[in-house]
């Protein structure tokens, strides 16, 4: 005699259904896979890119099993991994011709061999970490050293503007290693000098001293600061990381804080170590300059002019012609801090930019000088605007 109810028995059916279609991702495994994403801000990763590789692959006699498009990357699956490989090579040189100049990244990835319909009720594989699944383990170190020595060379700028303002005179601000030595003539001076560190300068400890007939004043940063200044590298290149692996496909990778300088990156599945090892080594440079507002300047923003002399040409992230002048006003050494936030007024994003004494006097005396005037930030990479 049946002790419980149907609806029970109902029940258990159908969470033994759903616990199985959502399981079943994992008996598929994984496929070999040629993965292509955007290395640019100006580089799209479309419809016409899937057609190139289309093309490439028809040309060189292989035949992808699958192929999915998505919003930022392009993954072509294979059988085999020879068919992998090969039309790695084949996409390569059809997307990027110059790989000092990549408009994308080619790498080798594994993607489920899961069904659509599967994927179309986000029933996806259980994700596995490198001890089950292999891939590449980074450890990288954070050059803590040269971040507070940058910043010492900051607080040096700053103090000689400082002082200068304040019209305290003394020899020339000298920097060595972390400290920060000033020497006057006289103990008024030196007085003033330390009560503008202590007024202005909370992150700098300020300690006096009298040697024969000069007095010498040496500032050093502070513990708090210096490690307040490691946490926000460390996590600026953690973010940096983040955004970088990206372009990996990677769907649960590992990035997270070892000790007090290092940051250790587990990328599961990912089988092109060359490719992770330059996406996350990769170096840029910022600069800005002013865009080129003259009539030859526009003329040859608009196609019908040559770019005048002094000048460069340049794409924005739209893919629009910006002709920009070749004197550099500051670049990303002047650069101390980048916070994003809102406008006040429009509610647009924005980002914040703090400069140091040099970079800030740079871009007040430009400012105020092409009031309304166009400026654009330039981001160098492998030499290449």
């Amino acid at each position: 005699m049946n002790r419980y109810p149907v609806w029970k028995y109902a029940i258990i059916v159908i969470v033994l259904l759903v616990g199985l279609i959502y399981a079943l991702p994992n008996f598929f495994g994984e496929a070999p896979a040629v993965q292509v994403s955007a290395a640019k801000s100006t580089s799209k990763v479309d419809a016409a890119t899937q057609a190139r590789v289309d093309e490439a692959l028809k040309a060189a006699g292989l035949v992808p099993d699958m192929q999915t498009l998505d919003a930022t990357s392009l993954r072509v699956r294979f059988v085999t991994t020879d068919d992998q490989l090969k039309a790695r090579d084949v996409i390569q040189r059809a997307l990027v011709p110059d790989s000092n100049d990549a408009p994308y990244t080619v790498a080798l990835n594994l993607v489920p061999r899961s069904p659509a319909w599967l994927a179309a009720l986000h029933a996806y594989p259980m994700y596995l970490g490198l001890d089950l699944r292999g891939g590449v383990d980074f450890m990288l170190q954070v050059d803590m050293k040269g971040a507070i020595d940058k910043k010492a060379e900051t607080f040096s700028s700053d103090l000689r503007s400082a002082l200068r303002d304040k019209n305290i005179r003394g020899s020339a601000v000298q920097r060595n290693g972390q400290t920060i030595e000033v020497t006057f003539r006289d103990a008024a001076s030196l007085e003033a000098a330390r009560g503008l560190v202590q007024d202005q300068f909370a992150d700098l400890a300020a300690t006096t001293s009298q040697e024969g007939a000069d007095y010498r004043l040496r500032a050093t940063i502070r513990p708090e600061a210096a490690r307040r200044l490691q946490d926000a590298a460390l996590k600026q290149n953690i973010t940096t990381l983040h955004n970088r692996i990206n372009e990996l496909g990677v769907a649960e990778p590992v990035i997270q804080q070892q000790g007090l300088d290092r940051i250790v990156v587990q990328l599961p599945g990912v089988q092109d170590t060359a490719k992770a090892k330059e996406i996350l080594g990769r170096t840029a440079t910022l600069e800005m300059r002013m865009v080129d507002e003259t009539a030859e300047g526009r003329a040859a923003e608009l196609g019908s002019g040559a770019v005048p002399f002094g000048s460069e040409k340049f794409l924005d992230r739209d893919g629009r012609t910006v002709i920009v002048k070749k004197q550099v006003l500051v670049t990303g050494e002047n650069l101390t801090d980048a916070q994003p936030g809102f406008d006040s007024q429009s509610n647009q994003p924005k980002v914040d930019l703090t400069m140091d004494a040099k970079g800030g006097r740079i871009m007040r005396d430009v400012s105020r000088d092409n009031y309304k005037k166009r400026m654009a930030m330039l981001i160098f990479e492998k030499g290449k605007g």
